[in-house]
C-alpha cells in the first residue's frame, strides 16, 4: 500500500504556530539537524547548495561541545551528505530515515526496483520543460519544480499515481515531490536516541519542511524540543527561528556560551 505525507504529523499533538525562539543549546543535549533549508539555504537545483567554511566550522565544533551527540537528519542520502560535508564520521539519518549511520560504517537498504520505474516516469515528465529537475537518491527519486512552479499540480498528480501503482511513499516538500522507500525522520531520531552516545539525553531537532514534522513529534515524546526554521505555520515544533542565518547564529551563540 502506498503512503502519502502532506500535513504536519500530529499523533495527538495539537498543531500550533510557535512564536518564541529557543533558549541556547544545553551542552547535555543531543542535537539533530535537517540540512536543506536549515543548515544551508535552499538552491534552485539540489547540487546548487553552498557548504561554506562557517558551516564546516560549526559541524566540527558542535560534536566537541556535545560529546559527539550531533546528527544530520535529512531527505538526502548519506552518500550525498558525505560528498557535501566530507565528514564520514558524522552520524547521519539519510533518505528520510530509511538509512542510518551512527559510526563510520553503515548498511544501506537495497534500493527498491520500483524507484527506477518512478525515476524514468519523472524524467519523461521533466522532458517537457528544461527547468524541471529530477534528483535520484539512494532510496528515492525527486522531481523539483522550483524553477517552473506552474507544473506543481501535474507533478503532484503524477507522483500520487506512481505511488499507488508502484507501492512507494510520496513525500511533498518545498517546490518538489519525491517518491521513496518507507522511512520516517521521527523513527530515525528515536533509533539514534536509543544508541550511544545519544541514549539518556534530551533531543533537540531543527527542521524547516513538512518532512520534519515526524521528527518534531518524536523529540516532543522524548521530552525534547522541536525548532521550526522559517515562517510561522501550524507545526508540532515548540520554538522557531526565522531562517538559516538565525540557525547558524543560534548555534554559534550556544558554542560561545558553553566555552
Amino acid at each position: 500500500m502506498s503512503a502519502s505525507l502532506h500535513e504536519p504529523a500530529r499523533r495527538g499533538t495539537a498543531p500550533r504556530s510557535p512564536t518564541s525562539a529557543p533558549p541556547l543549546l544545553d551542552p547535555g543535549a543531543s542535537l539533530f539537524l535537517d540540512f536543506d533549508g536549515t543548515l544551508v539555504e535552499l538552491a534552485e537545483t539540489p547540487d546548487g547548495v553552498v557548504v561554506d567554511a562557517e558551516l564546516n566550522g560549526l559541524l566540527a565544533a558542535l560534536p566537541v561541545m556535545l560529546g559527539g551527540r550531533v546528527a544530520i537528519v535529512t531527505g538526502r542520502s548519506i552518500a550525498q551528505i558525505d560528498a557535501l560535508l566530507g565528514m564520514p564520521d558524522l552520524p547521519v539519518a539519510g533518505s528520510h530515515g530509511a538509512e542510518q549511520r551512527v559510526s563510520a560504517s553503515h548498511d544501506t537498504p537495497q534500493r527498491p526496483p520500483a524507484l527506477d520505474a518512478a525515476s524514468a516516469a519523472f524524467r519523461g515528465f521533466a522532458n517537457r520543460d528544461p527547468h524541471l529537475v529530477v534528483e535520484d537518491k539512494s532510496l528515492g527519486t525527486a522531481l523539483h519544480y522550483r524553477q517552473s512552479p506552474g507544473h506543481e499540480g501535474a507533478a503532484r498528480a503524477l507522483a500520487e499515481g506512481l505511488a499507488a501503482s508502484l507501492d512507494l511513499v510520496v513525500q511533498h516538500g518545498k517546490m518538489m515531490v519525491e517518491l521513496r522507500a518507507p522511512g520516517d525522520k521521527g523513527r530515525a531520531i528515536a533509533a539514534l536516541m536509543a544508541a550511544p552516545p545519544f541514549a539518556g539525553t534530551v533531543p533537540v531537532f531543527l527542521g524547516d519542511d513538512l518532512t520534519d514534522e515526524d521528527g518534531f513529534v518524536a523529540v516532543a515524546a522524548l521530552g525534547g524540543t522541536g525548532i521550526l526554521v522559517g515562517p510561522p505555520r501550524d507545526t508540532a515544533a515548540t520554538a522557531r527561528l526565522d531562517g538559516v542565518a538565525d540557525v547558524r547564529r543560534w548555534l554559534m551563540n550556544s558554542l560561545e556560551h558553553s566555552a
